[in-house]
């Protein structure tokens, strides 16, 4: 299966008043195509900078990030980034907040408002498609933002904390949505988290990151298949898998296990 992200020795350095604040040290990860990736840990531990050094955002210290095979220098149209906050504007109705990145990359108007449309459709927002973002609750602005990221098809999506700032209820059913989604399409997911039990349901691989500065600590495979239900939520199965995720979020060891490279692919 081919590589999508390669994350080679990368570390990150801030400057700060007191001095160089090191976020990320040493870190090594590959992502393969069509794989569902949640990355999770304390706050602290490096996720965003992790995330943003993969959207172009940031560049590393020392190491190389590669998004298929090529070095990243900045933000590009392969990757779509979705974080908490909707970033949609609010002066667009929900068809045209879709469709601007179309428009930025030149599509013609009926092409852009084809495939905008089957996005909407494809996120439950088929009826929404003349709606304000103020029209719209939480959950439905955050599938309008997934829709937007997916209509102008990256071959990976940058996800930071997407549901934080939604009910538990919503949260989800913006779960289950999104994994149908993604069942239907296929696209590379890198999916940031505070919340453990996301983290398993939605992911095919854990990646716990330990504290300061971040370190992968622990990648723990998730063999339970897809579709996720509300069964296996409930099962012990999950339960196991849950709780070695939560020791390493919640006790992390002192220093880092050293995870071999193999062992990230």
């Amino acid at each position: 299966m081919d590589t999508v992200i390669s994350i080679r020795s990368v570390s990150k350095t801030y400057e700060s008043s007191r001095g160089p604040v090191t976020s990320l040290s040493q870190v090594d990860l590959d992502v393969a195509q069509g794989e569902f990736v949640t990355l999770v840990g304390p706050s602290g531990c490096g996720k965003s900078t992790l995330l943003n050094l993969v959207a172009g955002l940031l560049r590393p210290t020392t190491g190389e990030v590669l998004v298929n095979g090529e070095p990243v220098e900045g933000p590009g149209p392969d990757r779509g980034v979705i974080f908490q906050q909707y970033a949609l504007f609010p002066w667009l109705t929900a068809l045209q907040n879709v469709e601007f990145g179309l428009r930025l990359q030149g599509l013609k108007k009926k092409e852009r408002r084809e495939r905008a449309q089957r996005y909407l459709e494809l996120v439950g927002l088929g009826a929404f498609g003349s709606s304000l973002p103020k029209e719209l609750s939480g959950g439905m602005k955050q599938r309008c933002a997934i829709a937007r990221a997916y209509a102008v098809h990256p071959s990976l999506l940058l996800m930071d904390e997407p549901f934080g700032a939604l009910d538990a209820l919503t949260r989800v059913q913006m779960q289950d949505d999104l994994l149908a989604t993604w069942q239907q399409e296929r696209r590379t997911v890198l999916f940031i988290t505070h919340d453990v039990d996301e983290a398993v349901y939605l992911a095919g691989r854990v990646i716990v990151m330990s504290p300061g500065p971040g370190r992968i600590s622990d990648v723990i495979d998730v063999p339970l298949a897809y579709p996720r239900t509300e069964e296996m939520r409930l099962s012990p199965e999950f339960a196991e898998i849950r709780g070695r995720v939560w020791r390493g979020v919640h006790h992390p060891p002192a220093v880092a296990t050293p995870v071999s490279e193999g062992a990230l692919k």
